[in-house]
Formats: C-alpha cells, structure tokens, sequence
C-alpha cells in the first residue's frame, strides 16, 4: 500500500512539473513557443525559448495553430549596432528640430536686410569704441613716457644710476603700450568675427526670406525620417 501510494505521489509531481514547463505565466498569454535549437531539439515553452534566441519561433495558439512567427533575437553586436543606428538618427532628427527652431528665431529677430545691416553695423561700432579707447590709452601713455625720458636725461651717461622708482615706471610704460597694442590688435580679429558670423547669419536669412515670399523651399540634404518632418 506505502509503495502504491509512493508512485501515485511521484506521478503526480511529474504532472505537476510537466504542467509547469508548458502552462503560460502570469501576464504571458495563452500562446506555446515551440523552436529547433542548433541541436536539432524540438523545444516547447510558454515563452520565447531562450535556447533559440538566434532562430525563428513560432507562437501557437492553444488550438495548434500557429499564431504568429518570431524572428530571431539580435545578438549583442547586433543589439549595440542597432541602438547606436537608432541614437543617431535621433540625433539628426534633433539636429534638425534644433535647426528650424534656430531659423524661426533668426528670421523673427531679422524680418528683412535692414534690420540685419542695422545691427551689424551697431556690433562693429562696439568693437570701434572699444578699439578706440585702446588707441587713447597708448597716446596718454606715450605722454606719460615723454615725461619718463626727460627724467633719464640725467642720468643718461649711466643709467643704471637712475632711481629704480623711475626704471620700474618706464618698465611698466612699455609693458602697457604692448598690451594696448595686443588689445587692439585683439579688436581687429574680433571685427573679423563679426563680420564673419554676420555673413553666414545673412546666407541663410535669404533662404528664409525667398521661402517666406514664396521662393523654392531650401532642404537639408539626405533623407528625412518622418518624425523629422514639420
């Protein structure tokens, strides 16, 4: 009788253990996963069979009949290959987005050439003014070294006699009419900056102008995607 009892119970664990391995988890649906692995096996699970995670699977529906056919999972080189395709089209498509936002914001503060002449030319003023001062502060410094020199006179036959109050003066005298001189010199390719950024801002401002009165529309070349499109 124990022996009996034994193998009804050992039956009933392998039912249970059987109807484990095919009865679908919570959530998955009533779908059977069947593949054959590199082996040659016929497997069958309630899941996508990780043993033929390169190959197709096909989904059956409690009928037999199948439901649907799974492609093969991507490999890593394949998964990173394909995320970093993804990464950047989405980076073109935000490229894209950042580049219309940035004409809307140009033609909005140009409407029309004047108005991009009139501040361009406010900008190179600026950089005038500033180059202006500089060459001010070298003529009140060129003075000011007049005034040095008429102090060396006596001691030009040894100038090492000279106070070092006064050496250090003259020092500081040719030091700051380098640095104004490197300033301005500074300013010069600053002018060129601009005028520069002025150019290529007045480019693409004719572009936006000429689609605003109905000109050709100017596209970015290659392929758009559709989230890209406006």
């Amino acid at each position: 009788m124990v022996c009996q009892w034994a193998l009804l119970l050992g039956g009933w664990v392998a039912a249970g253990s059987a109807m484990a391995q095919t009865a679908p988890a919570a959530g998955q649906g009533s779908g059977i996963y069947t593949c054959t692995d590199l082996n040659g096996r016929r497997l069958t699970a309630d899941r996508p069979i990780v043993d033929c995670i390169d190959r197709e699977q096909r989904e059956l529906a409690p009928s037999g009949t199948v439901r649907r056919v799974v492609g093969p999972t991507l490999t890593e080189h394949e998964r990173v290959a394909l995320e970093a395709q993804r990464r950047k089209e989405q980076e073109e498509r935000n490229r894209l987005l950042e580049e219309r936002r940035r004409d809307r914001v140009l033609i909005a503060r140009y409407p029309d050439k004047a108005t991009h002449d009139a501040e361009r030319a406010s900008a190179i003023a600026s950089v005038d003014d500033v180059t202006t001062a500089a060459a001010k502060r070298i003529v009140e410094l060129q003075r000011q070294r007049k005034a040095l020199d008429t102090e060396m006179e006596f001691y030009r036959k040894d100038p090492t006699k000279a106070p070092m109050t006064l050496r250090r003066m003259l020092a500081e005298n040719e030091e700051g009419v380098a640095e104004q001189q490197r300033f301005i010199a500074g300013q010069d390719k600053e002018k060129r900056r601009v005028h520069q950024r002025f150019d290529v801002e007045l480019a693409q401002l004719k572009k936006l102008w000429a689609q605003q009165q109905g000109g050709p529309v100017v596209r970015p070349a290659g392929p758009v995607t559709e989230a890209a499109k406006p």
